[in-house]
């Protein structure tokens, strides 16, 4: 006589990746940071195409001068797919368009994507803002596709994360998988740029600083990744926390309550 897991049956727990409903809050939140990320990658795919950003002086070997017009359009979309601004943005589009999904199944890909999500978006802006902001020059349409990526988006997805998690996602196993994705991002970086001597950021430009300092450079960036999960997993507990007291204290207050008043 054989014997079932009280995690399968229908008095016990459900398994964390059965589908749950969300609320339409969460969902409307989701969607809508989705909505954002999407318009960024979008208009920045079709304006780079299109060869319509503004050509800018770039030092030597970093992405850039490409022929005008549809001679230039694969190479210059080969250098956009490169960025890890877009491959952050594409994260965050595809998570939140999987987490408005009605119900929400929370499978282990799927959290390891919303911590790459938070994480991926988080550096960009960090990145963007300290080593790339004061040497970049903004003009024509990246005044417009600049900010949805590298601070709309990442402000959006960090609100709505805090607000509408989901919580409890974040595990020791989550943060080294969370891992895969940027460091498939450095892989990529360093092998096409050693066939086109061409890089996306100067502090990723190995012709111009060498194979040693670069190297040193990303294992900081990975470890500063790592302390960001950390931050998130930290906050995230918090809150689980938080919630759960409140939820306690509604309880109990509601059992206080005379019975006249339910």
């Amino acid at each position: 006589m054989t014997t079932t897991s009280s995690a399968h049956s229908p008095s016990g727990p459900p398994p964390q990746d059965s589908p749950r409903p969300i609320s339409r809050a969460a969902r409307t939140a989701f969607a809508a940071n989705a909505a954002i990320a999407w318009l960024g990658v979008v208009l920045t795919v079709i304006l780079s195409g299109l060869g319509a950003y503004t050509e800018v002086t770039v030092e030597p070997g970093l992405y850039g001068g490409h022929p005008a017009g549809v001679a230039g359009a694969l190479p210059r979309l080969a250098d956009t797919a490169s960025y890890f601004t877009i491959w952050s943005n594409v994260v965050v589009a595809v998570t939140m368009t999987l987490l408005a999904r009605q119900p929400l199944r929370a499978t282990p890909l799927l959290r390891v994507l919303r911590l790459d999500s938070i994480l991926m978006i988080t550096i960009t802006a960090i990145v963007y803002a300290v080593l790339l902001a004061p040497v970049t020059e903004v003009v024509g349409w990246s005044l417009l596709t600049d900010p949805i990526l590298h601070q709309v988006t990442p402000i959006v997805t960090v609100l709505v994360w805090l607000v509408f998690g989901p919580r409890g996602w974040i595990t020791g196993r989550t943060v080294l998988a969370a891992m895969v994705i940027p460091i498939a991002w450095i892989v990529w970086v360093m092998v096409r740029g050693s066939i086109t001597s061409t890089y996306p950021y100067g502090f990723v430009n190995v012709a111009e600083y060498g194979v040693g300092p670069v190297a040193g450079t990303l294992a900081g960036i990975l470890a500063f990744g790592l302390l960001v999960m950390a931050i998130y997993w930290g906050v995230d507990a918090a809150l689980r926390r938080w919630l759960g007291q409140r939820a306690g204290a509604t309880q109990i207050s509601r059992a206080a309550r005379p019975s006249s008043w339910r």
